[in-house]
């Protein structure tokens, strides 16, 4: 291309490089002559192209003489000297198109030199430095001589008249340069002087500025004469003039000079603020530390003298902040912009924390948001000072609609920061703008709400922490906090209490002060002093709540004797500080540091429990939010927590005046069974006095965040919760603990929405039965308790509207309107309930009995007029000390007199009305009790049904409902239902307590001990005297022994249980109480037998009554005290405690011969003739061996279930009969195969390991079993010695015992009633077991199948007999 170059290729690579830009041409020259310093082209070529290339463009010698300087450069750095020759050669065969002047600029002196244009380089470079010094440094003085004074004081004249008039910039100016001219005056001096007379008149800034802009034209100059001012007086004891700050402010705000010009010229440095900023934080925490520290005397003195030494270092006046300076004259006249770029340059509200420059800010801001204030924020009737606005067009606009305090307003808060606090009336202002807001915008705009709320985390609650004892922005600020809801509101208080105080220097030392403070008013505060202190605590809590609030509680959590005084001393708070009381509150009961146990893993920490009791007192005594405190515990049922349930158990007791407690005394049981005036008055310990106002709180917060059913729902199936879920790695006594408490607080939250919520809020809440159950999987038991009030409420409300459609007076027919509401109301519950169990379940329960069961209450069963007449006696005995006592004022003595008639009105009112509804209750059940029990199978099979479902899970639901399973069951006894056999129902309840109390927790014990109790009570009744049992039972369906038809509700004489045989079954229950007392007191396990002395110390009024199962239980109970004191004291005091009570008990037992009537062993049997029905005690009875438990239990429970299908049928029924007999030899062999089956598995059970107890436990059964056979012998020789006379009467009783055992064996069965079964054990227990009793009880041990069998054989023989007075005892295998 070189070589064969044209004119043409010229012209081409003309147009080419004019197309180029000068970057590129410099790059492909750059190309071209690196190649020539490599050797890959020839000079001369090179050389020949690069001159053609200089005609192209004007600029092109400079740009090759760039490319050579690089080259320059570049060859001086290598080491290959060929390299270098030939860029020297290059660059000399280039001189004749590049100027020697431009490559003398370019290249370096030794470059030059080599190519002979200069002749040293020393020379050179020496001269280059003469010329730089002369131009640059050198001070032209050339008219110092020539100017005269007279013109610069025409010009100070000039600059000084009065511009009033018609004078302008324009007409000065050109004085001016008359001036200069006249008396050659130099024009930057003539500059500074209009600055030094526009410092002097800093009002005429419109002339001045105008002036300055018009004679200046390079900013430059001008920022470094304002410079040499600055420079001037940051001598040490030098103060600037604040009119320098205003016209360079002044000047910034005109954009005649540029921030970053003058910005070098003040002082300090950026980075010596910085150092004085961290320098200040580091004092602020030292000085923090010293107030946490404890400092011995000696040490304070040394602290108070370096603290002189440093307050003098301080008063060595420092050079003034010019930057600080400056910053402030901008804010005073408006210019936001320029401020803002100073601040960025600082460290966050450094600037603000300056006092002046604060105030100068908000100035600004007030002027900012004046006319949105006086439209929207201003409050009625409040007249505020008129603000003027700035002069300055280019001053922040004002702000009239709320989107428009985003342009500049939240950003020049955020600036201020925790410093707005020294304009409270600003502060004020912002927090009624955001009221504005909140009230005003419908559509909260999402952008402007975070900016308030911003605001109100950065600025508002900051500042607020620096007020002193500001309780006016303290509740003016919760008039705006209010607003949001409560989580808004605990996110801001929780980031002012954790992360706030460290941003500043001061927050840093209000904070410490504040701890400081709060100190000392805790170690003084006592009962004596709360008024005081709490005012104290008032004033402390004003600015910094979050801080006093944590020490507070931190004191709590170890002295909970603190509460009290506490809860009292809070009265001097504000809205504001009681908020943020609760959400100090949440956030220690949350604290995850901390421990929910104490360290033996078996009880709650006392820290929780001191937390727990001062909710309940201080959201019940002051008008604290509970919302965000309900929805904590809520959320940690969800999270499977069941720990802070006792939150919620102090709130609602405290606040609604429902109290919880298994201890309750028999009086208060009864007055429970009231109505509400009679529970509040009669029912709890304490008598929480004035809870209207707190339980509508508690109610309306509930209702409003929809968390009333919530909170049941999860406390309901968090029971089970306990046990399976959390339950795997606590201590079982913690999980019985948890369990109770979380039952406990159910019932109490569920009571508390029942008297408090009306009939509509709580019908529409709660559920139907099945979707309770079946849908939300809460447990059957809970379920009743929550639609229970619902099932009333919708009955009485159908009464009464029935009532007014039918206007009736009579209480007939008020009786039959309340039964058709009942059957309005209860008919879709019981087609609901069926749904809850398997359909055999209704073979023998109606759904109409079930929900029946579940559906009422204490209060519809019975009338507790006892309670009545106690409460209304005490209110009789108040009014008459009131009249008594004359201390009291007159005024006083008449209110609270009529508040005491008042309420005993009201007593006798409740009373009356409680009546009325308990008489339509019983009507009712009078009604349906026909239609309740099926009895499709045994009646054992509807016993254990009623047991399973109906009675035992509700008796240890709660104390009352514990009192009303027991007179429900007496109920349905009185009111002679069919089918319902009342003797067995008590056998099995009596029966088998083993399994019940090892599975209760330690308050199911208390109510299941109570329940005991109540049928212990009615049976003791029955037991003590023969006429109440005539009345009560004699010809009771209940009390049949012989049932020969389903539908059959009564019999004769010989079909009842006569008086003494029941005796010899009470007795018989008394001991198998004691048998089970014994076994549970003997296992060593915790939970048995803690759990039986609960429930033994529970039936102590009843049981025991025969002083040789008395001395059994005593000789147990004295061992577990001497063996259990060292190991479990909790185990031993509850035995001591029993022990005492049942010393004391003694002079009330009997023997047994005293108890029930006694035979003995040795006596003839009594002729058959004489005996007195079904009741007789003749021989059959008193040969009766005893028998064991297990085996005559299983055996006779296969007999019902055999016979369930086999029912007594009539004797003419010959058809029935034939069928039957058939099935006969089948039935015996299935009976056979399950008894035998269910003998090994009791052995199985029953057989104690091989440790020496169980092997002497072996030989004391044997040594009874013999015993036992001796007496058998005995009785077996009296037979054969009984007179001939004698002998002949006992042969008729014989006979007909054969002829039955042949109608049995021709099919004919006649049902072996348990209740028969159970007197013959109670016979057999008085010889076969006295001796075991009267010693020493052992629990059951494996026993021979020779004896077993004999035993069995003995017993059938026995059965041949047709005495329906003995029955075997039921075993409940409870699910």
């Amino acid at each position: 291309f070189i070589s064969k170059r044209s004119n043409l290729t010229r012209i081409k690579l003309g147009l080419c490089f004019c197309l180029f830009t000068p970057t590129d041409i410099q790059t492909a020259l750059y190309e071209l002559c690196w190649q020539v310093v490599q050797g890959n082209l020839k000079l001369d070529l090179v050389t020949s192209v690069l001159g053609d290339m200089m005609e192209l463009r004007e600029d092109m010698p400079s740009v090759l003489a760039d490319v050579f300087s690089i080259l320059d450069l570049e060859t001086s750095a290598l080491e290959e000297k060929n390299k270098r020759d030939h860029y020297t050669q290059l660059v000399g065969a280039c001189l004749f198109f590049v100027p020697e002047a431009i490559l003398k600029e370019r290249l370096d002196p030794e470059t030059l030199e080599s190519l002979g244009l200069i002749k040293q380089a020393h020379q050179f470079n020496q001269k280059i430095v003469k010329i730089k010094t002369k131009l640059f440094y050198k001070q032209q003085k050339f008219n110092l001589l020539r100017e005269e004074n007279e013109g610069y004081a025409k010009l100070i004249t000039e600059l000084g008249q009065d511009l009033s008039g018609n004078i302008t910039s324009h007409i000065v100016l050109e004085s001016i340069k008359s001036l200069i001219g006249c008396f050659n005056l130099d024009p930057n001096r003539v500059l500074d002087i209009i600055l030094e007379v526009y410092e002097s008149r800093s009002d005429q800034d419109e002339f001045f500025l105008s002036l300055i802009k018009s004679y200046m034209c390079e900013p430059l100059t001008l920022c470094h004469i304002l410079g040499f001012k600055f420079k001037f007086y940051q001598e040490p004891n030098e103060e600037t003039p604040k009119s320098l700050y205003h016209i360079a402010a002044a000047l910034l705000h005109y954009n005649l000079i540029e921030l970053e010009d003058l910005y070098v010229h003040l002082m300090p440095l950026d980075a010596a603020i910085i150092e004085e900023h961290k320098r200040d934080i580091s004092e602020a925490k030292q000085i923090a530390r010293k107030l946490v520290m404890v400092v011995l005397p000696s040490e304070k003195s040394e602290d108070k003298e370096k603290d002189k030494e440093k307050e003098e270092e301080k008063n060595d006046k420092p050079p003034d902040n010019q930057k600080l300076g400056l910053l402030e004259a901008l804010l005073r006249i408006g210019d936001w912009h320029h401020a803002q770029s100073i601040m960025d340059q600082m460290p966050s509200f450094y600037a603000t924390s300056h006092k002046a420059i604060a105030l100068a800010l908000c100035q600004l801001v007030h002027l900012t948001v004046e006319p949105l204030y006086r439209r929207a924020g201003v409050p009625k009737g409040a007249r505020g000072c008129v603000m003027h606005p700035l002069r300055s067009k280019r001053a922040p606009k004002p702000a009239e609609s709320f989107e428009d305090l985003r342009r500049d307003t939240f950003s020049m808060l955020c600036y201020l920061g925790p410093h707005l606090s020294h304009d409270p009336i600003l502060f004020a202002k912002i927090v009624r703008l955001g009221k504005a807001f909140m009230k005003e915008v419908k559509d909260k705009m999402d952008t402007l709400l975070s900016c308030f709320l911003s605001i109100a985390d950065q600025v508002l609650l900051p500042s607020l922490s620096l007020m002193e004892c500001n309780a006016c922005m303290s509740e003016e600020l919760w008039g705006l906090f209010k607003l949001f809801p409560y989580q808004h509101r605990y996110r801001l208080y929780g980031q002012w209490k954790n992360e706030t105080y460290s941003s500043h220097p001061l927050l840093v030392k209000v904070k410490a002060q504040t701890v400081d403070r709060a100190k000392y008013i805790m170690k003084r505060l006592t009962k004596e002093n709360v008024k005081q202190s709490g005012r104290q605590i008032g004033k402390l809590s004003h600015s910094n709540p979050t801080i006093l609030f944590d020490y507070i509680l931190s004191q709590i959590q170890w002295y909970d004797n603190l509460i009290s005084p506490v809860v009292d001393s809070l009265k001097y708070l504000t809205s504001l500080n009681y908020d943020v009381l609760a959400y100090c509150i949440i956030e220690a009961l949350a604290n995850p540091e901390k421990e929910k146990m104490k360290h033996d893993d078996t009880t709650i920490s006392s820290w929780l429990q001191s937390l727990a009791s001062l909710c309940g007192a201080v959201f019940r005594k002051y008008p604290i939010e509970l919302a965000g405190l309900l929805q904590y515990v809520t959320n940690q049922l969800k999270a499977g927590k069941s720990f802070d349930l006792l939150i919620l158990k102090e709130v609602v007791q405290k606040m609604a005046g429902i109290e919880i407690t298994d201890e309750m005394t028999s009086e208060q049981l009864e007055a429970m069974t009231g109505g509400e005036q009679l529970k509040a008055e009669g029912g709890y310990f304490g008598q929480i006095r004035n809870t209207k106002k707190s339980s509508q709180r508690l109610k309306e917060v509930l209702l409003d965040h929809e968390l009333a059913l919530p909170l049941c729902l999860l406390m309901a199936q968090q029971r089970n919760g306990v046990v399976f879920l959390e339950g795997g790695e606590k201590h079982l006594k913690l999980v019985g603990h948890l369990y109770d408490q979380c039952h406990d607080t159910l019932v109490q939250f569920g009571g508390f929405l029942a008297s408090n919520l009306s009939t509509e809020d709580y019908i529409k809440r709660v559920p139907s039965i099945d979707i309770l159950c079946n849908q939300f999987h809460t447990p059957h038991d809970a379920a009743f308790f929550l639609s229970r009030p619902m099932y009333a409420h919708q009955i009485l409300s159908k009464y009464d509207e029935l009532k007014k459609a039918e206007k009736g007076n009579r209480q007939q027919q008020k009786v039959h309107k309340y039964v058709a509401a009942c059957e309005q109301v209860m008919t879709p519950v019981h087609e609901a309930v069926v749904s809850l169990h398997p359909a055999r379940v209704w073979d023998d329960l109606r759904p109409q009995f079930y929900a029946t069961f579940w559906s009422l209450t204490m209060y519809d069963l019975a009338v507790p007029h006892a309670a009545y007449e106690r409460e209304v006696n005490k209110l009789k005995a108040q009014i008459k000390q009131i009249e008594e006592n004359p201390e009291i004022p007159l005024n006083k003595k008449k209110k609270e007199k009529e508040r005491c008639t008042a309420l005993q009105e009201k007593l006798q009112e409740e009373e009356k009305k409680q009546l009325e509804h308990v008489q339509r209750v019983l009507h009712r059940l009078k009604l349906e009790k026909d239609n309740w029990l099926l009895a499709k199978s045994t009646k054992n099979e509807t016993i254990t049904k009623f047991l399973q479902l109906c009675l035992f899970p509700r008796c240890i639901f709660s104390s009352i409902d514990a009192v009303y399973c027991a007179r429900f069951v007496e109920l349905v006894h009185q009111q002679k239902t069919p089918n319902f056999c009342t003797l067995l129902c008590y056998d099995r309840v009596f029966s088998a307590i083993i399994y019940t109390v090892a599975s209760c927790t330690e308050n199911e014990s208390h109510r299941y001990g109570r329940f005991l109790c109540c049928m212990l009570e009615t049976v003791t009744r029955w037991h003590s005297d023969r006429a109440i049992y005539e009345k009560e039972c004699a010809n009771y369906p209940g009390f049949l022994t012989i049932f020969r038809a389903t539908g059959f509700d009564g019999g004769n004489k010989a079909d009842q249980l006569d008086y003494e045989n029941f005796r010899h079954v009470v007795h018989k229950w008394h001991y198998m109480l004691t048998k089970a007392s014994v076994h549970c007191l003997e296992t060593g396990d915790y939970t048995h037998i803690r759990n039986i002395l609960i429930v033994l110390t529970k039936i102590l009024p009843c049981y025991p009554k025969v002083l040789n199962l008395g001395q059994a239980l005593e000789c147990r109970v004295h061992k577990i005290c001497l063996e259990e004191k060292d190991k479990r004291p909790d185990l031993y005091a509850l035995a001591m405690g029993y022990s005492g009570r049942l010393k004391s008990q003694k002079v009330h037992m009997v023997p047994e011969n005293e108890f029930h009537h006694k035979e003995q062993p040795a006596r003839s049997a009594t002729p058959a003739s004489q005996q007195n029905g079904p009741g007789s005690t003749g021989k059959p009875a008193t040969s009766t061996s005893k028998t064991e438990e297990g085996t005559s239990e299983d055996g006779d429970r296969a007999k019902d279930k055999s016979q369930g299908t086999t029912k007594p049928v009539n004797k003419a029924n010959s058809a029935a009969a034939k069928e039957n007999k058939t099935n006969t030899k089948a039935v015996k062999e299935r009976d056979d195969k399950e008894k035998s089956g269910k003998e090994k598995k009791e052995k199985k059970e029953k057989t104690p390991g091989s440790t020496p107890e169980a092997k002497a436990e072996n030989r004391r059964e044997k040594q009874r079993d013999e015993r036992a056979g001796k007496e058998e012998r005995v009785v077996r020789e009296g037979k054969e010695k009984t007179p001939k006379a004698d002998r002949e009467k006992v042969k008729p009783e014989e006979k007909s015992g054969k002829d039955d055992k042949v109608k049995a064996g021709n099919g004919e069965p006649m049902e072996p009633s348990r209740e028969r079964d159970a007197v013959k054990e109670a016979k057999s227990k008085e010889k076969g077991d006295r001796s075991a009793v009267a010693g020493s009880l052992k629990s059951p041990g494996p026993r021979s199948e020779s004896a077993e069998s004999e035993r069995d054989h003995k017993r059938r023989k026995l059965d041949s007999h047709a005495s329906p007075s003995h029955s075997s005892s039921v075993k409940v295998s409870m699910a």
